[in-house]
Order: C-alpha cells, then sequence, then structure tokens
C-alpha cells in the first residue's frame, strides 16, 4: 500500500502523481532508507480541475466535430483521414475521463478498482495510439512523396487493419500500467487510484517502464523523424510546397504532439535513469523531478482538445467540408459557401482529396 507524507502533498500532489503512476514518492527500495521530506512546492488542485474542465469542453466540441466531418465525407476520405479520425476517437475517450478526475481532486477516489483501471487504460491507450498514429501517417506521406508509392496506400482495406493493430498494440503496451493498478487506501487521508507493485517489485517496474517508452514513444518517434525529414527534403529540392499545403497540418499536428508529450516522457527517463542509479539520487533531484511530472503531465493532457483547433485555423479543407455539412442542412446559405473558394486537390495518398486536412 501506498503511502505519502501528509495532508498538504495528498492536496498538492497526490492527484497528478497519481494520475501518472510514475510518483517518484513511492516505497523505498530498503526498509532503511529514508522517505524524502515533502517538496516546497506544487500545482494547485483546483487549478488542475480548472483545467481538466476545460480540456474536457473542449475535446468534446472539437473532436466530435472533426468525426463528423471525416463520417459525413466517407466518398472523398483518404488514408491519412482514416489516422486522423481514430486520433479523434482516442482524443474523446480520453477526454470523457477526465471529469472523474476532476471530482477525484475533491473527493478522493471514491469509484473502486474497475473504473481506476478503466480511465487509466483510457489515458495510457490516448497516448500510444496517438503517437503510432502519427508515425503511421509519417510513413504514409514519405511513401507518397518521397518514392511518389500509390499502390501501396491505395488499398485503403489495409488501413482498417493498420489501425486495429494500432488499437491493439496500444492496449498491451497499456497493460503494465492497468494491470496493477487499485483503488488503496491511504493510512494518512483516505483511498486513491495508484499502482500496487508492494515494495521488493521496483526493477521489474524500471524494466517495464523501460520497454513501454522504447516500443511506445522513442521508436515511433524515430520513426517520425526519419520519415518527416526526407519528406521535407524532397518537398524543398522539388518546389513543391503550394502542392502539399497539407503537410502543414500533418507537421502542426506532428510539432503539437511533441511539444505536449515529450517533455513528460523526458522527465519519465530521467526518473529512470535516477531509479536505475545511472545518475546519483538525491530528495532534490527526486523533488524536482516530482514537480516537473506534475507540469509536463498537465500539459500532456491539453492535447487532446488541440487537434481539432490545429485542422480549424490551418486546414482549409477542414472548414470548407465542415460549412458543406452546414450549408447541406440549412444551416448557412449556399451564398455564404460559394464566398468560401473549394480548396484544391493535391498531394493525398489514396487518389482521394482529404477532408481533413
Amino acid at each position: 500500500m501506498v503511502e505519502f507524507i501528509s495532508d498538504e502533498i495528498l492536496d498538492l500532489v497526490y492527484d497528478e502523481s497519481n494520475f501518472s503512476g510514475y510518483s517518484t514518492y513511492l516505497p523505498p527500495e530498503s526498509d532503511d532508507a529514508a522517505p524524502c521530506p515533502p517538496g516546497s512546492w506544487n500545482l494547485n488542485k483546483y487549478f488542475i480541475i480548472i483545467i481538466y474542465i476545460f480540456v474536457f469542453l473542449l475535446s468534446l466540441l472539437g473532436n466530435s466535430l472533426v468525426l463528423l466531418v471525416i463520417l459525413y465525407n466517407r466518398l472523398n476520405r483518404s488514408v491519412t483521414d482514416i489516422y486522423l479520425l481514430n486520433l479523434a476517437i482516442a482524443d474523446l475517450l480520453f477526454a470523457l475521463s477526465l471529469p472523474i478526475w476532476a471530482a477525484s481532486k475533491v473527493q478522493g477516489w471514491i469509484y473502486g478498482t474497475p473504473l481506476c483501471k478503466l480511465v487509466s487504460l483510457l489515458k495510457e491507450v490516448n497516448f500510444y495510439s496517438g503517437i503510432l498514429l502519427l508515425a503511421c501517417i509519417s510513413i504514409d506521406r514519405y511513401l507518397a512523396i518521397v518514392h511518389a508509392t500509390r499502390a501501396l496506400t491505395q488499398k485503403r482495406h489495409w488501413v482498417k487493419f493498420i489501425c486495429m493493430g494500432i488499437w491493439v498494440l496500444s492496449l498491451l503496451l497499456s497493460m503494465p500500467i492497468v494491470l496493477f493498478r487499485e483503488k488503496l487506501q491511504s493510512k494518512d487521508y483516505g483511498y486513491v487510484c495508484y499502482e500496487n507493485f508492494g515494495k521488493s517489485t521496483e526493477k521489474g517496474r524500471l524494466i517495464l517502464r523501460i520497454l513501454t517508452q522504447f516500443c511506445g514513444f522513442v521508436l515511433p518517434l524515430v520513426v517520425m523523424l526519419f520519415c518527416y525529414g526526407f519528406t521535407m527534403r524532397t518537398l524543398f529540392e522539388a518546389h513543391m510546397g503550394q502542392k502539399h499545403r497539407a503537410m502543414r497540418v500533418i507537421f502542426a499536428v506532428v510539432l503539437v504532439f511533441l511539444l505536449c508529450w515529450l517533455p513528460y516522457n523526458l522527465v519519465l527517463v530521467t526518473d529512470t535513469l535516477l531509479r536505475t542509479h545511472l545518475i546519483e539520487d538525491s530528495c532534490s533531484r527526486r523533488e524536482a523531478i516530482e514537480q516537473a511530472i506534475n507540469v509536463t503531465e498537465v500539459l500532456g493532457f491539453l492535447h487532446s482538445c488541440l487537434n481539432p483547433i490545429i485542422y480549424a485555423f490551418i486546414g482549409h479543407k477542414f472548414r470548407y467540408s465542415f460549412l458543406k455539412i452546414l450549408a447541406a442542412h440549412g444551416m448557412v446559405s449556399k451564398e455564404f459557401l460559394a464566398q468560401h473558394t473549394k480548396p484544391s486537390v493535391h498531394g493525398s495518398s489514396s487518389g482521394n482529396t482529404s477532408t481533413t486536412l
């Protein structure tokens, strides 16, 4: 059972570290190891609640619109659209868990172990499926632009199996955390949703973390950097920037994902190095890592509501497709739709017009 240090830590720290399961305030590796004192600075729980509610509402609205636009334009759906459709589903499912986490900041974890496992699963699957889907988009763009390969990417029935494989792999990568998540009672302040590894499984916990970080973050990141590096070089050499305006949206989506999730994962890597004693362990470093986890995890949660904003402000085709839906249902006039020029069709990997980019 996980024991915390004080009521102040309950109010200001445990909410974030419980959510990630990577808190540095874990049981010491031996009974002789002295625990570190509580930190002097932490995020206020009411600020976190406001962020959760804001992200939930914005994500619910934005990702629902993305689903509407892509599903409505079934005939013109491209390979990239199918990946972005699955990305919106992942973000939407994760957003649905945020009200539960927000309520737990006030009431403690009163919802039992099954719901603890479920909402933890949604967070993990959202992250892993997100980066894996973006890696698949990078491969699709690489084949279509660098090698001018259409035969493979035109077979959209393969894309469905790829997406199914991504969901399965995301579930497998999420299992190490979800299997050990439980409703635990702290001696100091009640119930929390946390991982119950016991006191003698620190090495196993580190092995699982390293494997999931490598397979679910490092490897897809390397694939994206490789594919987009060669894709950008090809576009610049061929002066094809105007013909591939969709790449601006894709690059923006990838950049925002990295800005939101890369800091959090770099902190986890640092924490892993500390726990394996590759860097010197100290209370000051544990406190710094704990504070960094709290901040960077909130940044990661913001990501679930940002993609629709990117489509709306950068994606001309997304705006036009949405206005077409409104015009078809009489919500805007055809004259208003005519004022927005139809975007040109270039660079679709499937040979169809993307309805999102």
